[in-house]
């Protein structure tokens, strides 16, 4: 099903191969499409990625959210920490996006939570040249391995919460090995969830002015 409305903006209820639910938002005038992985044991409805993914939209940046599991799978806890399946899972997504007509064109960004920014560098690392830039929110970047670090070629920014000290530790040893521009930006109060107030919000604000940075070169400075 989709929508436009008199804005010009669309919204869309996607099924993304092999059957995996989506949502695609398209404000009006979109210049870049961000496509979400989401953590361990979450899924499109994640009000954490909603609440990123509207202050996106709110940006100027299109929002693909989907299932990387389906449902019958995200109870199997070997898929549900499967980087390489979710990682495949995530590139057919880019495919899907870069190939569907209210999309096409757009310039691609991942955005990934804990398990899933695993998978977003190891797709971003697959799809050099359809993935512009990542974002990783608390997320666990070791996860996808030394080897996809190095060879990352786009622009990332890790951020982690000031008080998640472990997770914060394992992103400046990925960060160490990658050879891309690498960013780390940490919250400070903010916990793995970044459920403090202001927290989330200030992990979107960081989210889009990173995007709109690389994807939409010369707009880096609208205010969000």
């Amino acid at each position: 099903m989709s929508a436009s409305s008199p804005a010009g903006s669309h919204s869309e209820e996607v099924v993304i191969p092999p059957a995996l639910h989506g949502t695609i938002e398209l404000p009006a005038g979109a210049r870049a499409l961000v496509v979400f992985a989401h953590g361990s044991g979450s899924g499109r409805l994640s009000p954490r990625n909603r609440g990123v993914a509207a202050a996106l939209r709110d940006a100027g940046l299109g929002t693909l959210l989907f299932d990387l599991l389906a449902e019958e799978e995200a109870s199997d806890r070997r898929k549900v920490f499967d980087i390489g399946l979710l990682a495949a899972r995530l590139e057919g997504a880019v495919d899907f996006a870069a190939a569907h007509p209210a999309a096409a064109g757009l310039p691609l960004g991942l955005f990934g939570a804990s398990t899933g920014a695993a998978a977003a560098l190891a797709a971003a690392a697959a799809r050099p040249a359809m993935v512009g830039a990542v974002v990783s929110r608390g997320g666990r970047p070791d996860l996808a391995g030394a080897a996809v670090l190095q060879r990352l070629a786009a622009p990332t920014l890790l951020i982690v919460g000031g008080e998640d000290r472990e997770v914060l530790d394992l992103n400046r040893w990925a960060q160490a090995r990658m050879s891309c521009t690498a960013e780390l930006a940490v919250v400070p109060g903010a916990t793995h969830l970044f459920e403090e107030p202001g927290a989330l919000g200030r992990v979107a604000q960081l989210a889009a002015t990173w995007f709109r940075r690389w994807l939409t070169p010369g707009e880096s400075d609208v205010a969000v």
